[in-house]
C-alpha cells in the first residue's frame, strides 16, 4: 500500500471519530481488506465485565484487528450510576450517553456490544450486596442468553470471581455470573425460553484478564506463578492502517468522555495476561488452540474458504471492485450453509464487503428527524454504483409498499427517487427500549426476549434495496435517516425518530418551598406537529394546591413552544411529593417529557420519560446570602442552593483571589474539582486566606487518585477509598452539641432519612488534630467511618471537608441534605439581620 494511502487512512481515522457514529460507513481499501481477513476467520471472543469503561480496549482491538476474530463486549450495566463530566445528565440519561459511547468505541476497535438488564445503582462493596439489589436469576439469564446468541469460543472476564469484597461488588459479580453461565449455557433445561430464538452453546475456555494491579504491585506479579496464564503482546503495528493496536485502543477508550477517560496512544511491545479459569490450557499463546477457525469449521465451508483465500491474496488496494465477482461466488455458497449461526453472521459480513468494494451507496433520507404517528413524511432515496460491476436496482421496499425500478446502475451515476412514508396511527414513539417500563433500583424491566441485551432500540423504519449484482439477487436494508448542512459542521446526520404530538416539561426537577409563599411554576409545552389545540393541567399531591385548574394552549407550527404558568401553593407543614403536567389533545392526555441528548461524539438521542418534578416544603433556616461556587466535575449544587434562597455566583478558577472572594459569605468547591481543575493548585492560599479572614470554605468529595494538589486543606488531610454505599446505613452524631448540627437548623437522625444511592464516598481517613469529625457511619460488617464530615476553625472562618453525597441528594430533593448544608454555610456566622427563618 502506498504511503499516500496510509496517510489518508490515518487522517480519515483521526478526523471522523467525532461523527463516525452518525455518518454512514464509507470504508476505504485498507478497512475493506481488514474486513476480508475477518470474513476468513470463524472464531469468537466475548469480553465480559460490569460497566462501560471496564472493558480492556487493547485486548478487544487485538482480537478484532490482529486475530480477526468476532469480538464482543458484554457490559452487565449501562453505567447509569456513575458521574457525568460532560453535562448535567445522570442516572437513566447518563446510561443512554454511556451506551452510545460504548457503541462509538466499538466502531473504532472493531468489537460488538451487548448488555444485560442490570441497572448500575452505584458502588457496591460485595457481591452479596449487589445481588440483593440485582435480580440474580434475571441477570444470569441475560448472561446465558448473550453466550447462546454470540456463541463465543472463548470468554475473557475483566475481573476475578475469587475475590469478593476486594473490589467493586458489581465487578466481582460479573465474573461470578460469567463462570456460572459458562457451566450452564449448554444445558437446555436452563432458561428454556431462550431456545425459542437461539440454541445452547458451550464455550471452549474462560479466562481472567489479570495484571499486576490484582497482585498489588508489579514486583509481586513478576514473582507470581504464571503456569496457568497466557501472555499476549498486544503492541502490534498495523501497516495497512498506520496505527499500532494500542493507538487504536486509546482512540476507542477516549470515547468514554462522560467519564473523563481520554487516553494517549502508545507504541511498542505491551503484554497482557489472561489466566485460565475453566477449560483446557493451550500449549501456546493461542487462545483458539484446538478450535478450527477456518471455513472448514462448517459443513460446506471448504469451498468458501478457498474462494475467499483467493480474494484475500489477490486484493487490489487501488481497485477493490475487482474482488466482487469472487465475493459474489462465495456469497452464493454461504446461502447454502446448514449452520444457521455462521450463515447469518457471514452473510452480513460479506454483503457489507461487496457493497464496500463496489462503492455502493444506498441511502433513504427523511425531510425531518422527528415525526409523529399518522404523519406522512417525504423521503429522498439515493442509489449509486461507483464501480464497473454490473448492478441493477430491481426495486426497493419502504414500510408501506414496494416500488419496481429495474434500473441499470451505471458507474458513478446517482439515481434519486422521491417517496412518501406513511407513519401508522398507532406507531409507538422512539425511545430506549429499556426505559419504556418502570423498573426497580437494580433492574430494568424488559419483557421482549428478542431485544433483551441489544444496545439500542431496533430501527422501525427502513428501506430495503433489492439489487442484482453480477446477476445475483442481494438485498440491503438501510434505516431511514435525516441529514442537513450545518454552516460550521457541514453534513450532519441524525436518527429518524417518532415522537408524541406534544410534550411538556418543567425545567426545575426539584422545587424547594422554604416559606409558606406560593410559587409561579412555568410549564413548557412543545408541539411536534402543526395546529395543536388543547389544554394543560397539573397533577399534584392532595395537600398541595395548584391554580388555575387548567389552561388552554394553541400551537400553530411544529417545533413551536408555549409556556403557561401555574401557581403552586405548599401546605403549612413540611411535605413533599410530585407534580406532573398533563396535556390534553383531542381527548388524549400526554404526560411525557421529550429529552434531547446532543453531543458531538455520539449520535443525537431522544428519550421519553415521565414529566414530573419533586416539590418539597422544607423547614429550614439559613444565615448568609452570597456563595461563590467553583465548578468541578459537574453537579447541580449551585442551582440547589439557589432554590433555598442563596445568591450563588459561579467563579472561574482564574478569578479566585482574596479580593474577589471578599464579598462572599462562603465558597463551595464542586465535586472532584481537585481532580479536574488544574488551576486550583495555584489558588489554595487565596482560598485559605479567605477562610482565615472569616469566610467558610466547603470542599466536596474528591478521589485520592490524580489529585492536582496534596494540600487540600490548611491542615493535613489524607483521602482514602472509604465510602458508605448503603443509603440506609445508621448515622451516629459524634458531636451532637457541635454548632454545625444545631445552628440554625437542629439536625437529627430524621435528616438522614430518604437519602439515595449512598451516604458518601472517598472519605478522608487521616487528618490533623485541628479537625473535628462530626458523623460516624459504616456499611454492614465494616468498622466505623468518621471522615464523612470534618470541620476545623482556621483564623476567623471555618474549613469543612465532606464526602457526603450532596450532589446526589439535592437532585432527589432530600430535605435533610439541604438543612445540613445550610448549617455548613452558616457555621460561625452571628445571628444578625442576615439571619432568616425561612419557614416564617
Amino acid at each position: 500500500m502506498t504511503k499516500l494511502l496510509r496517510l489518508l487512512t490515518l487522517i480519515f481515522v483521526l478526523t471522523t471519530l467525532n461523527v463516525a457514529a452518525q455518518h454512514p460507513q464509507k470504508p476505504n481499501a485498507s478497512e475493506i481488506y481488514q474486513d476480508i481477513k475477518k470474513l476468513n476467520f470463524l472464531g469468537s471472543v466475548l469480553y465480559l465485565a460490569a460497566h462501560p469503561d471496564d472493558e480492556n480496549t487493547r485486548l478487544i482491538s487485538y482480537f478484532s484487528n490482529n486475530i480477526h476474530a468476532r469480538t464482543g463486549y458484554l457490559s452487565l450495566t449501562r453505567g447509569d450510576g456513575g458521574q457525568n463530566l460532560i453535562g448535567p445528565e445522570i442516572r437513566e440519561l447518563l446510561g443512554v450517553i454511556r451506551t452510545q459511547e460504548l457503541l462509538t468505541a466499538r466502531a473504532i476497535d472493531g468489537g460488538e456490544q451487548r448488555f444485560t438488564r442490570a441497572n448500575d445503582f452505584g458502588y457496591s462493596k460485595h457481591p452479596d450486596e449487589t445481588l440483593d439489589i440485582w435480580n440474580k436469576n434475571e441477570v444470569l439469564s441475560d448472561v446465558v442468553l448473550a453466550i447462546r446468541q454470540f456463541k463465543p469460543d472463548v470468554i475473557i472476564n475483566r475481573f476475578d470471581h475469587r475475590s469478593p469484597g476486594r473490589t467493586h461488588g458489581h465487578h466481582t459479580t460479573s465474573a461470578m455470573l460469567s463462570i456460572e453461565a459458562f457451566d450452564i449455557a449448554n444445558n437446555p433445561e436452563k432458561y428454556p425460553k431462550h431456545l425459542d430464538i437461539t440454541s445452547t452453546w458451550q464455550p471452549k475456555r474462560v479466562f481472567f484478564n489479570t495484571s499486576w494491579w490484582f497482585y498489588g504491585s508489579q514486583e509481586k506479579f513478576d514473582k507470581a506463578d504464571k503456569s496457568e496464564m497466557l501472555s499476549i503482546d498486544i503492541g502490534t503495528y498495523y501497516p495497512e492502517l498506520g496505527l499500532s493496536n494500542s493507538e487504536i485502543a486509546s482512540l476507542s477508550r477516549s470515547q468514554h468522555k462522560s467519564q473523563g477517560f481520554g487516553n494517549t496512544g502508545t507504541r511498542g511491545k505491551q503484554m497482557e495476561y489472561i489466566e485460565l479459569i475453566k477449560g483446557d490450557m493451550p500449549s501456546t499463546n493461542n487462545v483458539f488452540e484446538g478450535i478450527d477457525t477456518s471455513w472448514n469449521r462448517v459443513k460446506g465451508g471448504k469451498t468458501i474458504g478457498a474462494i475467499l483465500k483467493q480474494v484475500e491474496d489477490d486484493f487490489d488496494f487501488t481497485n477493490p471492485s475487482a474482488s466482487v465477482p469472487k465475493l459474489i461466488e462465495a456469497y452464493k455458497h454461504i446461502q447454502n450453509l446448514e449452520d444457521a449461526h455462521w450463515k447469518a453472521l457471514k452473510t452480513k459480513e460479506i454483503k457489507h464487503i461487496i457493497a464496500a468494494c463496489s462503492g455502493l451507496y444506498l441511502e433513504a433520507v427523511a425531510n425531518t428527524n422527528l415525526a409523529t404517528a399518522g404523519e406522512t413524511i417525504d423521503l429522498n432515496i439515493e442509489t449509486i454504483n461507483r464501480s464497473q460491476n454490473a448492478i441493477t436496482l430491481v426495486s426497493y421496499n419502504t414500510e408501506n409498499h414496494q416500488v419496481s425500478k429495474n434500473i441499470n446502475l451505471t458507474n458513478n451515476t446517482s439515481f434519486q427517487f422521491e417517496e412518501k412514508l406513511n407513519i401508522p396511527k398507532n406507531q409507538a414513539p422512539t425511545t430506549p427500549y429499556w426505559l419504556t417500563q418502570k423498573g426497580s433500583l437494580g433492574m430494568y424491566k424488559v419483557d421482549d426476549i428478542n431485544v433483551t441485551g441489544n444496545p439500542e432500540t431496533p430501527r422501525v423504519f427502513n428501506v430495503t434495496f433489492n439489487l442484482y449484482i453480477e446477476n445475483t439477487p442481494i438485498s440491503f436494508t438501510k434505516p431511514v435517516v435525516y441529514k442537513y448542512n450545518d454552516p460550521v459542521k457541514g453534513e450532519v446526520y441524525k436518527p429518524f425518530e417518532i415522537v408524541p404530538v406534544v410534550s411538556a416539561k418543567i425545567d426545575e426537577k426539584v422545587i424547594i418551598f422554604n416559606t409558606n409563599e406560593e410559587k409561579e411554576i412555568p410549564v413548557i409545552i412543545k408541539a411536534e406537529k402543526d395546529n395543536l389545540e388543547g389544554f394543560v393541567q397539573i397533577a399534584h399531591p392532595k395537600d398541595w394546591q395548584v391554580y388555575p385548574k387548567k389552561q388552554n394552549i394553541s400551537l400553530s407550527h411544529k417545533g413551536e413552544e408555549q409556556t403557561v404558568t401555574f401557581t403552586v401553593v405548599p401546605p403549612k407543614y413540611q411535605s413533599e411529593g410530585f407534580i406532573s403536567p398533563m396535556v390534553n389533545i383531542d381527548d388524549t392526555f400526554y404526560t411525557k417529557e421529550l429529552i434531547e441528548i446532543d453531543y458531538n461524539h455520539i449520535p443525537f438521542q431522544t428519550v421519553l420519560l415521565p414529566s414530573e418534578s419533586k416539590v418539597v416544603k422544607l423547614d429550614i433556616k439559613k444565615i448568609g446570602e452570597n456563595i461563590a461556587y467553583i465548578e468541578g466535575a459537574g453537579d447541580v449544587v449551585p442551582e440547589s442552593l439557589q432554590q433555598i434562597g442563596y445568591n450563588v455566583v459561579t467563579l472561574a478558577p482564574e478569578d479566585i483571589s482574596l479580593e474577589n472572594l471578599s464579598s462572599f459569605d462562603a465558597v463551595v468547591i464542586g465535586i472532584r474539582a481537585y481532580n479536574t481543575v488544574e488551576e486550583l493548585k495555584f489558588k489554595q492560599q487565596a482560598l485559605f486566606n479567605f477562610v482565615k479572614q472569616g469566610g467558610n470554605m466547603i470542599v466536596q468529595y474528591n478521589t485520592s487518585h490524580r489529585l492536582k494538589t496534596q494540600q487540600l486543606a490548611p491542615y493535613k488531610l489524607e483521602l482514602s477509598r472509604d465510602r458508605v454505599t448503603d443509603e440506609f446505613a445508621k448515622v451516629t452524631l459524634l458531636k451532637p452539641e457541635h454548632p454545625i448540627l444545631n445552628y440554625p437548623n437542629n439536625i437529627t437522625q430524621n435528616d438522614f432519612e430518604g437519602w439515595t444511592q449512598e451516604r458518601g464516598l472517598y472519605f478522608p481517613n487521616k487528618w490533623d488534630k485541628h479537625f473535628t469529625p462530626i458523623l460516624s457511619m459504616h456499611d454492614k460488617g465494616e468498622s466505623a467511618k468518621k471522615g464523612s464530615l470534618l470541620v476545623t476553625q482556621y483564623g476567623k472562618g471555618y474549613y469543612i471537608y465532606t464526602g457526603l453525597s450532596f450532589f446526589r441528594e439535592f437532585p432527589a430533593g432530600v430535605s435533610g441534605a439541604y438543612r445540613l448544608f445550610a448549617n455548613m454555610l452558616s457555621l460561625g456566622k452571628e445571628a444578625n439581620n442576615n439571619t432568616q427563618t425561612l419557614n416564617d
